[in-house]
């Protein structure tokens, strides 16, 4: 059995390209697609995602307008910020770097955010209508699992997928878009039990349980598909939620780093230009 390695450029390439015309036309009309990033606090994570995002934007030929507010800045201003960049004219998308200091309320701000310039599915509206199968536009990293498995011809109709992992972020909304592509699907917790039983009957496996080589060889079956969405600093190096030996049980697989991350970072650029 042969494997697949998917890797995400591939898949961000093809996005890059449609984006990058996207962009270049609403150029000609006057108009530059700028996201704005709001950060709040020291997080170092966050800082690296935002620097990421820069770069992205600006290769694609946008803007970026970064805000950065100290760690102790008040909930209140925070989401004063947010709606003064919902009423301009010039900011075409927001992004709120999360996670936010732990006085500050995330639903609040991602309610805050204006449903047309939302990035990244935190408004409730939009979280919603993603629910309702009213729209694709759930958060970025969701999307990047679907985009990376239609690219790499996935078929998920009638499979069996389990996704360990419900939050808000990954867990619950990549569960919503299988289900739209008519998988069965059962999603995993730290309550499930017997959850390597319920492993070794899936078809396609989604990791988002933040643990890093959590997912180990005997709890798949062969020729699982393996769409590792977790990145976790050990001894100085990234990998996934899955152990890497799992790939040599699997038909296909993401790595970690260079999988699902690429593709997500593209997700959002996908967002911000959805309305152009």
């Amino acid at each position: 059995m042969e494997t697949v390695l998917m890797r995400g450029k591939p898949v961000a390439d093809v996005y890059r390209e449609a984006i990058a015309k996207k962009i270049a036309v609403a150029k000609q009309h006057d108009l530059v697609v700028t996201l704005a990033i709001l950060v709040v606090g020291d997080d170092p994570a966050s800082h690296v995602y935002k620097d990421r995002l820069v770069k992205l934007i600006e290769s694609l030929g946008g803007a970026a307008k970064v805000i950065t507010c100290p760690a102790d800045t008040p909930e209140e201003e925070v989401i004063s910020i947010i709606k003064k960049l919902n009423r301009n004219r010039y900011v075409s998308g927001i992004m709120p770097m999360m996670p936010m200091p732990k006085h500050i309320n995330s639903d609040n701000v991602g309610a805050a955010v204006s449903p047309n310039k939302d990035v990244d599915c935190l408004n409730p509206q939009n979280i919603g209508d993603v629910f309702m199968g009213r729209s694709r536009f759930a958060a970025c990293t969701p999307r990047a699992c679907m985009a990376t498995l239609a690219h790499y011809g996935i078929e998920l109709e009638g499979k069996n997928v389990v996704v360990i992992g419900r939050s808000n972020v990954v867990g619950k909304p990549v569960s919503v878009l299988l289900l739209q592509q008519n998988a069965t699907v059962t999603i995993c917790h730290s309550r499930t039990r017997n959850l390597p039983e319920i492993l070794k009957q899936a078809d396609v496996i989604v990791a988002a349980v933040g643990k890093a080589c959590f997912v180990k060889p005997e709890m798949v079956k062969e020729g699982v598909v393996i769409v590792d969405v977790g990145i976790n600093a050990v001894d100085g190096k990234l990998v996934g939620d899955v152990d890497p030996a799992v790939a040599e049980k699997a038909s296909a697989f993401t790595p970690v780093p260079g999988g699902i991350g690429v593709v997500s970072n593209m997700m959002v650029m996908e967002c911000l230009t959805r309305h152009i």
